[in-house]
């Protein structure tokens, strides 16, 4: 049973489907829960002109305002589970496998959808990259909306 559960989001409804499961799972085994979400690396944003509307820096504590914002909304949903959360900035892939050591993670619980086939064949899902690379196990709920997967 698994002890520590990271479960990567990225501010989509869509990502948050595997919720549920986990939720289950962190109750029924006395888990403690890490969500991450990992932001883009920040840009300055310039207007069509050439002017700064905001430097790096303030882009970079936009983005992790926001992604704080949600990840706090999402803990609620946690009712009577130990939950933790963090925001890292970077390659998902890479602050994923981080993540996933510096907190000791046993599981890691994905949602993925079902995209094109041959993009996932070219470049590989998040998911899968993770899969590949990590001695965790790993949970993908595929949540699937259309006939074709």
């Amino acid at each position: 049973m698994a002890k520590r559960i990271l479960v990567p989001l990225d501010l989509t409804p869509e990502a948050e489907a595997v919720l549920p499961l986990v939720v289950d799972a962190a109750r029924g085994g006395g888990a403690t829960v890490r969500l991450l979400h990992v932001a883009p690396h920040a840009e300055s944003v310039v207007d069509a002109d050439g002017n700064v509307l905001a430097y790096a820096d303030q882009e970079a504590a936009r983005l992790e305002a926001e992604a704080s914002d949600y990840l706090s909304t999402v803990e609620a949903q946690f009712d009577g589970v130990p939950v933790e959360w963090a925001v890292r900035s970077g390659d998902p892939v890479s602050e994923i496998l981080l993540e996933s050591e510096a907190f000791g993670a046993d599981l890691i619980a994905f949602t993925t959808c079902c995209p094109h086939r041959l993009t996932r064949l070219v470049l590989g899902s998040t998911a899968d990259q993770v899969c590949r690379r990590t001695d965790a196990a790993v949970l993908v709920y595929r949540e699937c909306r259309t006939a074709t997967c």
